[in-house]
């Protein structure tokens, strides 16, 4: 391993953990993934926080809770002044490239159609080299922004495929002494109104799907036709990572680069009645997803699990530990590189913030605000209607046994509350209707305000002096 190892980093969009070999369901073979796995380190304990894809994505790429960022919905403005992990990883030597779906963005929204191109500058939050875009789910020739502003190049063939190969001349055009960091971001498996993968994938799926008892019968039989357009596209995600260490192998780069697999959140599938593509919920349908990391020296070889309960905030600040850098003093999540490697005593957290602000992904409508509480063994949360919900998530996977109203697990309700309470505390946030966040967004859906006040311009440059 050298000291500032290349990182290769495929996010994919809505694989929820449960769904892969890797974490028990064995409906599918993913021979890719499953490698990876036995080559790496396994995490187990990797939530979503906030199961949406912008909310993720900011605090991936920030280090910074929502209630920060302001990203609580979908389709807002970064502002410019975010220090972002292509910041300081350029800042470091480091070449950095996106490749793929971003949506940190306004584009495409309020519909698939509309253009969807993220500019250069501090738009695209310090990535130097440019193939992304920002939300699209035309799978099958769909397009990427180019480093020029404004200009669209369409692919040819399926996303997975084309992704791969941006991503490959990205590499190969990389002088060999300079380290780079690479984010994929592939849509799969996302909902698509179009075509959702080529049909040889539906030929490699099992003649009938199993669905979890979890799944009521009342949505059984349309979660099962769904099941299978999603399990086609988490397959073309499999041979996408298949690819992507075939050329690492034929490029010598396996030994210096860490290969990281992960996705922004699940999705429901069914489970609790709640609609498949549906994700803004605390149950591990849409809260736990995979992730996995192979590094020769650091991440390497029999299976191992890492069990350290890994938020996205923390991911940032662990990528810059794994490779000797210091994060920036704007980042929140933990530096948890140590727990990961498996070094003792290193430090750990004992839960994370778990939320959601709205009815809907895209707008501030009033409707399914909650807060929750998440730890290595149980889950609980809190609506604002007074719902509450607590489940033993070790015993109890499939949350079929609510113990909120158990008394012999009060004490343990009590003290998820208050671990609740502490932790909004810290991120100064309250559990309100989402029409009380109308303010924080102006009529270009750019961040003016976030749960600590009003915000100066958000087109200012960031303080880099936070970067020492």
């Amino acid at each position: 391993m050298t000291d500032k190892p290349n990182i290769v980093y495929l996010l994919a969009d809505q694989i929820r953990a449960c769904s892969l070999p890797v974490y028990g369901d064995r409906q599918i073979e993913t021979p890719h993934i499953d490698r990876l796995a036995q080559e790496g380190t396994v995490f187990s304990n990797a939530i979503a926080t906030a199961p949406v894809c912008t909310p993720y994505r900011s605090m991936l790429l920030t280090g910074r809770h929502p209630q920060t960022t302001g990203h609580l919905i979908n389709f807002v403005k970064t502002r410019h002044d975010e220090i972002g992990l292509g910041d300081v990883f350029s800042r470091n030597g480091y070449r950095t490239a996106w490749v793929g779906k971003w949506h940190l963005h306004t584009g495409s929204f309020p519909e698939i159609g509309g253009r969807d191109y993220v500019p250069e500058g501090r738009d695209r939050l310090g990535f130097q080299h440019w193939r992304g875009y920002n939300f699209h789910t035309d799978y099958f020739n769909g397009t990427v922004n180019l480093d020029e502003d404004w200009r669209n190049e369409r692919w040819e063939g399926y996303e997975t495929d084309a992704l791969n190969r941006y991503a490959f001349q990205f590499m190969d055009d990389v002088e060999d002494d300079t380290p780079f960091c690479l984010f994929i971001s592939p849509h799969q498996a996302h909902s698509t109104p179009y075509a959702f993968a080529p049909e040889a994938y539906y030929d490699r799926l099992p003649a009938e799907l199993q669905l979890p008892e979890n799944v009521p019968d009342s949505v059984r039989e349309q979660s099962l036709n769904i099941y299978r357009h999603y399990l086609a596209m988490v397959l073309t995600v499999d041979d996408m990572l298949g690819e992507l260490m075939a050329y690492l192998e034929k490029t010598g780069r396996v030994e210096d680069t860490l290969l990281v697999f992960g996705s922004d959140h699940g999705t429901q599938g069914g489970a609790q009645g709640i609609n498949f593509w549906a994700k803004r919920e605390p149950y591990e349908e849409s809260i736990k997803v995979p992730l996995m990391m192979r590094l020769p020296g650091v991440f390497d070889g029999n299976h191992r699990i890492c069990d350290t309960l890994t938020s996205p905030v923390d991911l940032f600040p662990s990528l810059c530990g794994l490779c000797g850098i210091q994060p920036p003093r704007t980042v929140e999540g933990y530096d948890l590189s140590d727990a990961w490697c498996g070094k003792a005593d290193a430090f750990e957290q004992e839960a994370v913030l778990t939320m959601n602000f709205g009815a809907t992904y895209d707008y501030l409508v009033d409707g399914n605000e909650w807060r929750g509480v998440r730890t290595k063994t149980h889950s609980y949360a809190r609506w604002l209607d007074g719902k509450r919900m607590l489940y033993d998530v070790e015993a109890d996977p499939l949350q079929m046994d609510n113990l909120i109203d158990n008394p012999e697990a009060k004490p343990l309700a009590d003290e998820m509350e208050n671990t609740l309470t502490n932790l909004m505390d810290t991120c100064n946030d309250a559990l309100q209707p989402a029409t009380s966040y109308t303010d924080w967004y102006d009529l270009q859906r750019r961040i003016v305000r976030n749960a600590h006040g009003p915000l100066g311009d958000p087109e200012d440059e960031p303080d880099w002096s936070l970067l020492k």
